[in-house]
Protein backbone atom coordinates (compact mmCIF):
# COMPACT_ATOMS: atom_id res chain seq x y z
CA UNK A 1 0.00 0.00 0.00
CA UNK A 2 1.55 3.45 -0.85
CA UNK A 3 1.11 6.78 1.26
CA UNK A 4 0.68 9.61 -1.12
CA UNK A 5 0.91 13.48 0.08
CA UNK A 6 0.00 16.33 -2.30
CA UNK A 7 0.77 20.27 -0.91
CA UNK A 8 -1.02 23.51 -0.66
CA UNK A 9 -0.06 23.72 -4.60
CA UNK A 10 -1.26 20.72 -5.88
CA UNK A 11 -5.12 21.08 -4.28
CA UNK A 12 -5.03 25.19 -4.85
CA UNK A 13 -6.94 25.34 -7.76
CA UNK A 14 -10.65 23.43 -8.56
CA UNK A 15 -8.56 22.30 -11.88
CA UNK A 16 -5.31 21.14 -10.22
CA UNK A 17 -7.53 19.27 -7.69
CA UNK A 18 -9.41 17.59 -10.47
CA UNK A 19 -6.04 16.66 -11.88
CA UNK A 20 -5.02 14.66 -8.85
CA UNK A 21 -6.74 11.77 -10.52
CA UNK A 22 -4.40 12.06 -13.51
CA UNK A 23 -2.09 10.47 -10.56
CA UNK A 24 -3.74 8.58 -8.12
CA UNK A 25 -4.64 5.51 -8.95
CA UNK A 26 -8.22 4.10 -7.90
CA UNK A 27 -7.49 0.54 -9.03
CA UNK A 28 -4.43 0.41 -6.37
CA UNK A 29 -4.89 0.33 -2.58
CA UNK A 30 -3.92 3.85 -1.21
CA UNK A 31 -3.56 6.68 1.06
CA UNK A 32 -3.81 10.31 0.16
CA UNK A 33 -3.04 12.95 2.23
CA UNK A 34 -4.04 16.03 1.23
CA UNK A 35 -2.70 19.70 2.40
CA UNK A 36 -4.93 22.80 2.89
CA UNK A 37 -5.72 24.77 -0.75
CA UNK A 38 -2.69 27.36 -1.31
CA UNK A 39 -3.14 30.42 0.99
CA UNK A 40 -5.94 28.69 3.36
CA UNK A 41 -3.41 28.36 6.14
CA UNK A 42 -2.26 31.19 5.71
CA UNK A 43 -5.43 33.11 6.42
CA UNK A 44 -6.43 31.21 9.36
CA UNK A 45 -3.23 32.19 11.31
CA UNK A 46 -4.45 35.49 10.62
CA UNK A 47 -8.30 34.50 11.67
CA UNK A 48 -6.54 33.55 15.08
CA UNK A 49 -4.04 36.36 15.54
CA UNK A 50 -7.22 38.56 15.21
CA UNK A 51 -9.22 36.87 17.90
CA UNK A 52 -5.82 36.29 20.73
CA UNK A 53 -6.21 40.33 20.91
CA UNK A 54 -9.58 40.52 20.57
CA UNK A 55 -10.28 42.48 17.58
CA UNK A 56 -13.36 39.78 16.77
CA UNK A 57 -14.89 42.28 13.55
CA UNK A 58 -11.49 41.79 11.77
CA UNK A 59 -11.90 38.09 12.50
CA UNK A 60 -15.11 38.07 10.76
CA UNK A 61 -14.04 40.04 7.70
CA UNK A 62 -11.20 37.60 7.59
CA UNK A 63 -13.57 35.04 7.63
CA UNK A 64 -16.33 36.07 5.10
CA UNK A 65 -13.13 36.88 2.86
CA UNK A 66 -12.06 33.41 2.97
CA UNK A 67 -15.03 32.06 2.83
CA UNK A 68 -16.04 33.87 -0.05
CA UNK A 69 -12.93 32.38 -1.99
CA UNK A 70 -14.16 28.70 -1.37
CA UNK A 71 -17.75 29.81 -2.66
CA UNK A 72 -16.17 30.38 -5.83
CA UNK A 73 -13.78 27.41 -5.35
CA UNK A 74 -16.93 24.79 -5.61
CA UNK A 75 -18.88 26.26 -8.16
CA UNK A 76 -15.69 25.54 -10.75
CA UNK A 77 -14.84 22.14 -8.20
CA UNK A 78 -18.61 20.64 -8.84
CA UNK A 79 -20.62 20.32 -12.02
CA UNK A 80 -23.63 18.39 -10.69
CA UNK A 81 -26.33 20.74 -8.05
CA UNK A 82 -26.56 18.16 -5.84
CA UNK A 83 -22.66 17.52 -4.96
CA UNK A 84 -22.50 21.73 -5.14
CA UNK A 85 -25.22 21.57 -2.48
CA UNK A 86 -22.91 18.98 -0.43
CA UNK A 87 -19.62 21.60 -1.20
CA UNK A 88 -21.96 24.49 0.10
CA UNK A 89 -23.00 22.58 3.38
CA UNK A 90 -19.23 21.82 4.15
CA UNK A 91 -18.21 24.96 3.51
CA UNK A 92 -21.15 26.29 5.90
CA UNK A 93 -20.10 24.17 8.48
CA UNK A 94 -15.98 24.75 8.49
CA UNK A 95 -17.16 28.82 8.14
CA UNK A 96 -19.94 29.07 11.18
CA UNK A 97 -17.65 26.89 13.40
CA UNK A 98 -15.40 29.69 12.80
CA UNK A 99 -17.42 32.47 13.71
CA UNK A 100 -19.33 30.54 16.98
CA UNK A 101 -16.00 30.64 18.21
CA UNK A 102 -15.88 34.75 18.66
CA UNK A 103 -18.69 33.73 20.96
CA UNK A 104 -16.31 32.46 23.89
CA UNK A 105 -12.74 32.75 25.75
CA UNK A 106 -10.52 32.11 22.75
CA UNK A 107 -7.17 30.71 23.75
CA UNK A 108 -4.36 28.70 22.11
CA UNK A 109 -6.65 25.74 22.22
CA UNK A 110 -9.20 27.32 19.73
CA UNK A 111 -6.35 28.81 18.08
CA UNK A 112 -5.58 24.92 17.17
CA UNK A 113 -9.05 24.12 16.02
CA UNK A 114 -8.92 27.02 13.86
CA UNK A 115 -5.74 26.16 11.91
CA UNK A 116 -7.26 22.54 11.55
CA UNK A 117 -10.19 23.68 9.29
CA UNK A 118 -8.07 23.78 6.38
CA UNK A 119 -7.34 20.44 5.60
CA UNK A 120 -10.88 19.36 7.10
CA UNK A 121 -12.09 21.48 4.29
CA UNK A 122 -9.84 20.50 1.82
CA UNK A 123 -10.22 16.29 2.09
CA UNK A 124 -13.89 16.44 2.54
CA UNK A 125 -14.67 18.49 -0.41
CA UNK A 126 -12.00 16.32 -2.46
CA UNK A 127 -14.22 13.37 -1.11
CA UNK A 128 -17.26 14.83 -2.13
CA UNK A 129 -16.13 15.49 -5.57
CA UNK A 130 -14.68 11.55 -6.05
CA UNK A 131 -18.05 10.71 -5.16
CA UNK A 132 -19.69 13.13 -7.80
CA UNK A 133 -17.31 11.38 -10.54
CA UNK A 134 -18.30 8.05 -9.24
CA UNK A 135 -15.23 7.19 -7.68
CA UNK A 136 -14.87 5.24 -4.46
CA UNK A 137 -13.16 6.75 -1.42
CA UNK A 138 -13.13 6.41 2.29
CA UNK A 139 -12.82 9.61 4.26
CA UNK A 140 -10.50 8.59 7.09
CA UNK A 141 -10.24 11.50 9.59
CA UNK A 142 -6.96 12.10 11.43
CA UNK A 143 -8.32 13.51 14.36
CA UNK A 144 -8.71 9.64 14.89
CA UNK A 145 -5.38 7.84 14.88
CA UNK A 146 -3.16 11.03 14.67
CA UNK A 147 -1.55 11.30 17.59
CA UNK A 148 1.27 13.56 19.57
CA UNK A 149 2.70 13.03 23.01
CA UNK A 150 3.13 15.50 26.03
CA UNK A 151 6.72 16.53 24.51
CA UNK A 152 5.04 16.80 20.94
CA UNK A 153 6.45 14.00 19.58
CA UNK A 154 4.29 11.65 17.21
CA UNK A 155 3.27 7.88 18.61
CA UNK A 156 3.49 5.48 16.04
CA UNK A 157 2.05 2.83 17.84
CA UNK A 158 -0.82 4.57 18.68
CA UNK A 159 -1.06 5.21 14.71
CA UNK A 160 -0.78 1.81 14.01
CA UNK A 161 -3.02 0.84 16.54
CA UNK A 162 -5.58 3.43 15.41
CA UNK A 163 -5.47 3.39 11.43
CA UNK A 164 -5.57 -0.36 10.71
CA UNK A 165 -8.74 -1.05 12.07
CA UNK A 166 -10.44 2.02 10.13
CA UNK A 167 -8.54 0.18 6.84
CA UNK A 168 -9.66 -3.15 7.61
CA UNK A 169 -13.74 -1.67 8.10
CA UNK A 170 -13.13 -1.43 4.25
CA UNK A 171 -11.65 -4.22 2.89
CA UNK A 172 -13.06 -3.59 -0.98
CA UNK A 173 -12.23 -0.11 -1.08
CA UNK A 174 -8.81 1.23 -2.89
CA UNK A 175 -8.89 5.14 -1.91
CA UNK A 176 -8.30 6.78 1.13
CA UNK A 177 -8.10 10.44 1.72
CA UNK A 178 -7.33 11.85 5.06
CA UNK A 179 -5.96 15.23 6.15
CA UNK A 180 -2.00 16.23 6.60
CA UNK A 181 -0.42 18.59 9.23
CA UNK A 182 -3.38 18.52 12.19
CA UNK A 183 -3.14 15.36 14.68
CA UNK A 184 -4.46 15.50 18.67
CA UNK A 185 -2.25 16.14 21.46
CA UNK A 186 -2.10 14.35 24.82
CA UNK A 187 -5.01 15.74 26.27
CA UNK A 188 -6.88 14.67 23.33
CA UNK A 189 -7.61 18.34 22.06
CA UNK A 190 -6.93 19.41 18.36
CA UNK A 191 -3.20 20.22 17.94
CA UNK A 192 -1.07 19.87 14.21
CA UNK A 193 2.73 19.07 13.85
CA UNK A 194 3.64 22.54 12.93
CA UNK A 195 3.99 23.96 9.54
CA UNK A 196 5.17 21.72 6.55
CA UNK A 197 3.77 18.88 8.82
CA UNK A 198 1.79 17.84 6.19
CA UNK A 199 5.01 15.57 4.97
CA UNK A 200 5.33 14.45 8.63
CA UNK A 201 1.75 13.04 8.39
CA UNK A 202 2.28 11.20 5.27
CA UNK A 203 5.81 9.93 6.70
CA UNK A 204 4.15 8.68 9.91
CA UNK A 205 1.27 6.94 8.25
CA UNK A 206 3.77 5.26 5.98
CA UNK A 207 6.01 3.94 8.86
CA UNK A 208 2.38 3.30 11.34
CA UNK A 209 1.38 0.61 7.93
CA UNK A 210 4.58 -0.15 6.97
CA UNK A 211 3.50 1.26 3.41
CA UNK A 212 5.94 0.00 0.53
CA UNK A 213 6.04 3.73 -0.56
CA UNK A 214 5.86 7.33 0.56
CA UNK A 215 5.49 9.67 -2.55
CA UNK A 216 5.70 13.46 -1.49
CA UNK A 217 3.82 15.42 -4.57
CA UNK A 218 4.59 19.35 -4.68
CA UNK A 219 5.41 21.65 -7.62
CA UNK A 220 9.10 20.95 -8.09
CA UNK A 221 10.68 17.97 -10.17
CA UNK A 222 12.48 16.35 -6.78
CA UNK A 223 15.59 17.79 -5.00
CA UNK A 224 18.13 20.14 -6.66
CA UNK A 225 21.12 20.67 -6.22
CA UNK A 226 21.20 24.02 -5.17
CA UNK A 227 18.31 26.45 -4.75
CA UNK A 228 16.36 27.34 -8.27
CA UNK A 229 15.12 30.73 -6.86
CA UNK A 230 18.41 31.94 -6.63
CA UNK A 231 21.02 29.88 -8.90
CA UNK A 232 20.19 29.40 -12.53
CA UNK A 233 20.96 25.97 -14.04
CA UNK A 234 20.25 23.64 -10.83
CA UNK A 235 19.00 20.30 -11.70
CA UNK A 236 17.10 17.96 -9.66
CA UNK A 237 18.91 14.83 -7.46
CA UNK A 238 18.20 11.21 -8.16
CA UNK A 239 18.69 9.76 -5.70
CA UNK A 240 19.74 11.26 -1.81
CA UNK A 241 20.00 8.66 1.66
CA UNK A 242 17.73 9.75 4.20
CA UNK A 243 20.72 11.67 6.61
CA UNK A 244 20.99 13.91 3.45
CA UNK A 245 18.06 14.59 3.04
CA UNK A 246 17.57 15.11 6.46
CA UNK A 247 20.46 17.91 6.18
CA UNK A 248 19.10 19.18 3.27
CA UNK A 249 15.41 19.90 4.25
CA UNK A 250 16.66 20.92 8.15
CA UNK A 251 18.93 23.33 6.59
CA UNK A 252 17.22 25.38 4.20
CA UNK A 253 15.51 22.89 1.55
CA UNK A 254 11.75 23.78 1.40
CA UNK A 255 10.59 20.88 -0.64
CA UNK A 256 10.76 18.58 2.27
CA UNK A 257 9.64 19.22 6.29
CA UNK A 258 12.56 18.34 8.26
CA UNK A 259 11.17 15.79 10.77
CA UNK A 260 9.50 13.99 7.93
CA UNK A 261 12.17 11.63 6.96
CA UNK A 262 12.72 10.02 10.58
CA UNK A 263 9.85 8.01 10.50
CA UNK A 264 10.45 6.37 6.92
CA UNK A 265 14.24 5.83 7.65
CA UNK A 266 13.23 3.75 10.77
CA UNK A 267 11.38 1.47 9.07
CA UNK A 268 13.81 1.35 5.48
CA UNK A 269 10.76 2.92 3.64
CA UNK A 270 11.13 4.20 0.33
CA UNK A 271 10.52 8.18 -0.25
CA UNK A 272 9.86 9.52 -3.31
CA UNK A 273 9.74 14.00 -3.90
CA UNK A 274 7.52 14.14 -7.48
CA UNK A 275 6.28 16.96 -9.14
CA UNK A 276 2.35 17.56 -9.37
CA UNK A 277 3.00 19.75 -12.74
CA UNK A 278 5.02 17.37 -14.20
CA UNK A 279 4.30 14.07 -13.20
CA UNK A 280 6.65 12.42 -15.77
CA UNK A 281 9.65 13.70 -14.10
CA UNK A 282 11.57 11.23 -12.17
CA UNK A 283 12.25 13.36 -9.32
CA UNK A 284 13.94 12.57 -6.15
CA UNK A 285 14.36 8.69 -4.87
CA UNK A 286 15.19 8.73 -0.87
CA UNK A 287 16.71 5.92 1.06
CA UNK A 288 18.83 4.33 3.40
CA UNK A 289 21.79 3.91 0.24
CA UNK A 290 24.03 6.79 -0.64
CA UNK A 291 26.17 7.87 -3.65
CA UNK A 292 30.14 7.76 -2.48
CA UNK A 293 32.58 10.28 -3.54
CA UNK A 294 29.73 13.02 -4.36
CA UNK A 295 28.62 16.35 -3.49
CA UNK A 296 25.15 15.73 -3.39
CA UNK A 297 23.50 19.43 -2.58
CA UNK A 298 23.56 23.06 -1.61
CA UNK A 299 20.98 24.56 0.57
CA UNK A 300 21.01 27.51 3.21
CA UNK A 301 19.03 28.73 6.20
CA UNK A 302 17.96 32.58 6.76
CA UNK A 303 16.78 34.22 9.98
CA UNK A 304 20.15 32.74 12.32
CA UNK A 305 21.45 34.36 15.09
CA UNK A 306 25.34 33.88 16.35
CA UNK A 307 26.38 34.15 19.80
CA UNK A 308 30.05 34.00 21.09
CA UNK A 309 31.01 33.22 24.61
CA UNK A 310 34.49 34.38 25.18
CA UNK A 311 35.77 33.50 28.91
CA UNK A 312 39.44 32.33 30.18
CA UNK A 313 37.58 29.91 32.74
CA UNK A 314 36.91 27.80 29.98
CA UNK A 315 40.82 26.81 29.94
CA UNK A 316 41.05 23.37 31.00
CA UNK A 317 38.15 23.86 32.96
CA UNK A 318 35.67 21.20 33.15
CA UNK A 319 31.70 21.14 32.52
CA UNK A 320 31.90 24.66 30.94
CA UNK A 321 29.84 23.60 28.25
CA UNK A 322 27.19 21.74 29.85
CA UNK A 323 26.42 24.67 31.53
CA UNK A 324 26.38 26.45 28.95
CA UNK A 325 24.05 24.40 27.16
CA UNK A 326 21.96 24.39 30.10
CA UNK A 327 20.97 27.98 29.50
CA UNK A 328 19.64 27.06 25.97
CA UNK A 329 17.86 23.91 27.48
CA UNK A 330 16.21 25.95 30.14
CA UNK A 331 14.78 28.10 27.55
CA UNK A 332 14.02 25.31 25.32
CA UNK A 333 15.97 27.04 22.16
CA UNK A 334 17.86 24.44 19.70
CA UNK A 335 21.39 25.02 19.05
CA UNK A 336 22.23 24.56 14.88
CA UNK A 337 25.95 25.17 14.59
CA UNK A 338 28.31 24.91 17.30
CA UNK A 339 32.77 25.79 17.07
CA UNK A 340 34.76 25.80 20.24
CA UNK A 341 38.73 27.31 21.03
CA UNK A 342 40.50 27.22 24.05
CA UNK A 343 38.89 30.04 25.62
CA UNK A 344 35.89 30.73 23.62
CA UNK A 345 32.79 28.88 22.11
CA UNK A 346 30.59 30.09 19.25
CA UNK A 347 26.46 29.08 18.14
CA UNK A 348 23.82 29.42 16.15
CA UNK A 349 20.21 29.67 16.59
CA UNK A 350 16.96 30.21 14.93
CA UNK A 351 14.49 30.91 17.69
CA UNK A 352 15.16 34.28 19.09
CA UNK A 353 12.15 34.34 21.40
CA UNK A 354 14.11 34.32 24.58
CA UNK A 355 17.60 35.94 22.95
CA UNK A 356 17.98 38.48 25.82
CA UNK A 357 17.36 36.26 28.59
CA UNK A 358 19.83 33.70 27.49
CA UNK A 359 21.80 36.73 26.67
CA UNK A 360 21.78 37.73 30.32
CA UNK A 361 22.78 34.04 31.76
CA UNK A 362 25.58 34.03 29.32
CA UNK A 363 26.67 36.56 30.56
CA UNK A 364 27.91 35.55 33.50
CA UNK A 365 30.60 32.94 31.98
CA UNK A 366 32.27 36.13 29.96
CA UNK A 367 31.86 38.12 27.41
CA UNK A 368 28.80 37.79 24.89
CA UNK A 369 29.08 38.72 21.28
CA UNK A 370 25.53 38.57 19.21
CA UNK A 371 25.60 38.81 15.75
CA UNK A 372 22.36 38.84 13.95
CA UNK A 373 20.99 38.40 10.38
CA UNK A 374 23.32 35.64 9.25
CA UNK A 375 22.98 32.15 6.95
CA UNK A 376 23.99 28.89 7.01
CA UNK A 377 25.31 27.98 3.74
CA UNK A 378 25.04 23.61 4.21
CA UNK A 379 27.14 21.58 1.70
CA UNK A 380 25.85 17.97 1.84
CA UNK A 381 27.59 14.89 -0.08
CA UNK A 382 29.68 11.78 1.24
CA UNK A 383 32.59 13.72 3.41
CA UNK A 384 33.77 10.87 5.51
CA UNK A 385 36.90 11.13 7.42
CA UNK A 386 39.01 9.40 4.94
CA UNK A 387 37.99 11.83 1.89
CA UNK A 388 40.11 14.44 1.12
CA UNK A 389 39.95 17.49 -1.11
CA UNK A 390 35.76 18.51 -0.65
CA UNK A 391 36.05 20.78 1.53
CA UNK A 392 38.94 22.87 0.21
CA UNK A 393 36.89 22.97 -3.14
CA UNK A 394 34.08 24.53 -0.99
CA UNK A 395 36.54 26.65 0.57
CA UNK A 396 38.01 27.77 -2.12
CA UNK A 397 34.74 28.69 -3.94
CA UNK A 398 33.93 31.14 -0.59
CA UNK A 399 37.72 32.18 -0.56
CA UNK A 400 36.20 35.99 -1.39
CA UNK A 401 33.74 35.56 0.92
CA UNK A 402 33.64 36.66 4.68
CA UNK A 403 32.92 33.48 6.70
CA UNK A 404 31.74 33.54 10.12
CA UNK A 405 32.11 30.04 11.40
CA UNK A 406 32.74 26.99 9.95
CA UNK A 407 31.62 23.45 10.94
CA UNK A 408 32.85 20.36 9.81
CA UNK A 409 33.49 16.59 11.37
CA UNK A 410 29.95 16.24 13.17
CA UNK A 411 28.52 14.44 10.26
CA UNK A 412 29.94 12.18 7.03
CA UNK A 413 26.99 13.96 5.06
CA UNK A 414 27.36 18.02 5.79
CA UNK A 415 29.84 20.59 5.79
CA UNK A 416 28.42 24.46 7.41
CA UNK A 417 29.62 27.68 6.93
CA UNK A 418 28.04 30.78 8.61
CA UNK A 419 28.05 33.88 6.99
CA UNK A 420 26.01 37.50 6.57
CA UNK A 421 22.59 37.13 4.77
CA UNK A 422 23.76 40.28 2.40
CA UNK A 423 26.59 37.68 0.96
CA UNK A 424 23.67 34.15 1.23
CA UNK A 425 23.47 34.68 -3.26
CA UNK A 426 26.58 35.38 -4.21
CA UNK A 427 27.91 32.24 -1.93
CA UNK A 428 25.25 30.22 -3.51
CA UNK A 429 26.22 31.01 -7.06
CA UNK A 430 29.40 30.72 -6.25
CA UNK A 431 29.70 27.09 -4.67
CA UNK A 432 27.53 25.66 -7.05
CA UNK A 433 29.54 27.03 -10.29
CA UNK A 434 32.49 25.46 -8.16
CA UNK A 435 31.38 22.08 -7.52
CA UNK A 436 28.62 21.53 -10.10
Amino acid sequence: MKVLKFGGTSVGSPERMKKLLDIINPTERQIVVLSAVSGTTNSLVEIGQAYLVGDKEKAEVLINALKEKYEYFIKELFAKPEYLEQGKEVIDYHFDLLSNLSKDLFTNIEEKVILAQGELLSTTLYHVYLKEIGVPSVLLPALDFMKIDEDNEPIVDYITEHITPLLNKHPDNNLFITQGYICRNSFGEIDNLRRGGSDYTASLIGAAIRSEEVQIWTDIDGMHNNDPRIVKGTKPIAQLSFDEAAELAYFGAKILHPQSVFPAQKYKIPVRLLNTMDPQAAGTLITNDSEKDRIKSIAAKDGITAIKIQSSRMLLAHGFLRRVFEVFERYRTAIDMITTSEVAVSLTIDDTTYLNEIKSELAAFGSVDIDEDQTIICVVGDFGAEKHGYAARVLEALKHIPIRMISYGGSDHNLSLLLKTEDKTEALRSLHHRLF
